[in-house]
């Protein structure tokens, strides 16, 4: 718990034409600048009701309440307002009695949505009798359910009533889980917000539209909704979505819908001491306490690396290099391009391959804008940023450079040499490998301090986490001007050390070590599939295999075995089925259902001792504890939450399980294995009395 950064809100009184008293406008600011958004904690929610009573003194003909600039308000601040059970229930209650008041005013109230309003700012202005939007908020909704909470603040009870079930279960449920916020003019569409104003003078058109609503001009309908079979339909959708996301692994989404279903029948009175005792009870659950310590890894811990150099040593990238023209130098290429606007050069030896890998990027530009995900003009300004050449003589102006070859330790080690013929004494030079030593790869450079690894998740485009992987020669400016690059990318950058296959693709392959080789003893694909169903992972083992690639994970495999032949194995199956060309052990039909291949379980050579799912959760829980035990024994990351951090930014392991390392010590594999806990008990778990 930390004390509470504290949005005030503040009362003026504003003479509006055509309106005989005036508007009350509150204003909602906690000083800072609009990278820090306004939070409510204990403070802030009895601002509110102050500010609420300063309008009240103004005589005024209607209430407003707006945000800072770019920012309305994102909601609640967990971390200052502490989490046991009774401070849950008092700092519900005053939120929901604050925001209750704009509700039963008998003076129309409303809210001026001029910024980004998720969580608990969305649920002030639904509890506002109307709402305008300007045209450049960036972000509307509902998060809670993927964090494994729900809405505290009226949410669960106001949205449906005022939207209509089903819709409610699209923004509280489906968007959550599918990582979307709503855009203003969906936000209007959906019946959320009344209006859509433009952004260059919202505040004078938000005045002005409450003066037609106020003085009768303008009317704005509130449809009722079927209490029947409509809102069966909605609830069953939502159960639905819950089960197919979290297999009830997480408690908070289904509360969520028991929530929503209790908002057909019954009024305020009753919902919101109904929302208040289950977020009391979800609160004092060990997955939301996981889920509220993987919030605050996400937000906070890759802006606080440890031992990360001081920033100002970052050197300016404004040219870039690509050394190779395949599929993930294209992806690269998109990307450096599209984010940093800076010119990209892609090189290779072969012209033919270099004119490939820019057309390929022209393609997918081109498909972003066919789905209006960029403009023309965007779209105009990343082809003309993007070019290649078959001569190294190109890379001469880049300051960073980035080899994405294969992972060939003999080329990058040539690759690099070449290079470093061509480019500045200042430029980074950078390789994508996941699996070939950093240091290796730069062993014959005059100057090996400024070389890095930069491994991305994959895919590229889509995947926030970069590890940093940093050698023992690699010196602080190099790791500066890798973070800072990184982070203009728009990724969140984990530092780690060059270590066999880094941090996620050793995690990962130790447990899909642990899968293949029950396959190879004689477990049924589709039993061993299933086994982590309980855990509500974003994606089944096999699933994962198929996403990162057989191929892939053979190299890998083969990379770990060489290092560490005592843990991780070989599979002549996996051999088998990479030399086969299979992407999949997986065959679909139409209708999405899936069989297996019947090639792939010719090919494998399965034995006779199958394990139960049980066994198998069992066995990959023990071998994760294991090899994280190793990795931060090693020095490979910090601390266990970096693990944490790279699993839930890299492969999308839930927040309910904390990435892995809370799961863990929770189910008693840590001690059981390593004989300690990862984290402390309270850190990632309900405090013991």
């Amino acid at each position: 718990m930390r004390d509470e950064v504290v949005t005030r809100a503040t009362t003026r009184v504003v003479a509006v034409p055509g309106l005989a008293k005036p508007v009350a406008l509150i204003t909602l600011d906690n000083g800072l600048d609009p990278t820090k958004p306004n939070t409510f904690g204990r403070e802030g929610l009895s601002s509110i009701d102050a500010a609420f009573d300063a309008a009240l003194a103004a005589d005024p003909a209607a209430i407003a309440v707006t945000g800072k600039p770019f920012c309305f308000s994102v909601g609640a601040d967990l971390a200052a307002v502490g989490m046991d059970r009774d401070t849950t229930l008092t700092v519900g209650k005053l939120g929901h009695d604050a925001f209750r008041r704009f509700t039963d005013s008998e003076i129309p109230t409303f809210a001026f949505v001029n910024g980004v309003a998720i969580g608990g700012g969305l649920e002030l202005a639904l509890s506002c009798h109307y709402r305008t939007v300007a045209s450049d908020v960036p972000a509307i909704g509902f998060p809670e359910c993927a964090l494994g909470l729900f809405q505290g603040w009226g949410g669960t009870q106001r949205l449906p009533n005022l939207i209509g079930p089903d819709r409610a279960v699209t923004v509280i449920i489906e968007n959550a889980f599918d990582n979307k916020m709503l855009q203003p003019v969906e936000a209007v569409e959906l019946g959320i917000a009344d209006v859509l104003l433009d952004s260059a003078d919202y505040l004078d058109r938000s005045l002005r539209w409450l003066v037609g609503v106020v003085n009768g001009d303008t009317t704005v309908p509130r449809p009722e909704f079927d209490r029947g079979a409509g809102w069966d339909a909605a609830i069953a959708r939502a159960r639905a979505l819950v089960e197919a996301k979290t297999h009830g692994a997480s408690p908070g989404p289904l509360r969520a819908v028991e929530l929503l279903d209790f908002a057909r029948h019954n009024d305020l009175d009753r919902g919101y001491p109904a929302e208040s005792e289950a977020m009391a009870d979800v609160l004092m659950s060990d997955e939301s306490r996981a889920s509220l310590y993987a919030f605050s890894l996400v937000q906070w811990r890759t802006a606080m690396q440890p031992g990360a150099p001081d920033g100002s040593l970052a050197r300016p990238v404004e040219s870039l290099g690509i050394v190779g023209a395949g599929p993930k130098a294209s992806q690269l290429a998109l990307l450096f391009a599209r984010q940093l606007d800076v010119p990209v050069v892609l090189t290779d030896a072969d012209r033919a391959r270099v004119d490939e890998g820019v057309g390929r990027v022209h393609t997918d530009v081109d498909a972003l804008l066919d789905s209006e995900q960029m403009s023309r003009d965007e779209a105009d300004r990343v082809k003309a940023l993007v070019s290649g050449s078959p001569d190294r003589e190109a890379l001469r102006g880049a300051d960073f450079v980035v080899e994405a070859g294969d992972d060939d330790l003999s080329v990058k080690q040539r690759v690099f040499a070449e290079i470093e013929e061509y480019v500045s004494a200042g430029c980074v030079l950078a390789t994508t490998t996941s699996c070939v030593s950093v240091a290796e790869a730069a062993v014959k450079l005059r100057h090996p301090e400024r070389v890095v690894g930069f491994h991305f998740a994959d895919p590229i485009a889509a995947m926030p986490l970069l590890e940093v992987v940093r050698t023992d020669r690699t010196d602080d400016a190099t790791v500066a001007t890798a973070l800072a690059l990184g982070k203009k990318l728009g990724k969140s950058c984990v530092v780690v050390s060059d270590a066999p296959a880094f941090v996620v693709d050793r995690v990962l392959a130790r447990f899909l070590g642990e899968v293949v080789a029950a396959l190879d003893e004689g477990m049924p694909f589709e039993s061993a599939d299933h086994a982590f169903d309980a855990l509500g992972l974003p994606m089944t083992p096999l699933g994962l295999l198929q996403l990162v690639g057989p191929a892939v994970v053979l190299r890998v495999a083969e990379t770990l075995h060489t290092a560490f032949p005592d843990r991780f194995a070989v599979s002549g199956n996996l051999r088998r089925l990479v030399e086969a060309g299979k992407t999949s052990v997986w065959l679909w039909d139409a209708e999405g259902n899936k069989t297996l291949d019947p090639e792939v379980a010719a090919l494998w050579q399965a034995g006779s001792s199958p394990s139960t799912p049980a066994d198998l959760l069992d066995r990959t829980s023990a071998a994760l504890a294991d090899e994280i035990r190793r990795v931060l024994d090693e020095g490979v990351v910090a601390e266990p939450q970096d693990v944490d951090l790279c699993l839930i930014l890299g492969v999308g392991w839930p927040f309910w399980l904390g990435g892995i390392t809370p799961y863990l010590d929770r189910v008693g594999v840590s001690e059981r294995v390593t004989g300690r806990r990862f984290l402390p008990p309270g850190v990632a778990s309900v405090p013991e009395d």
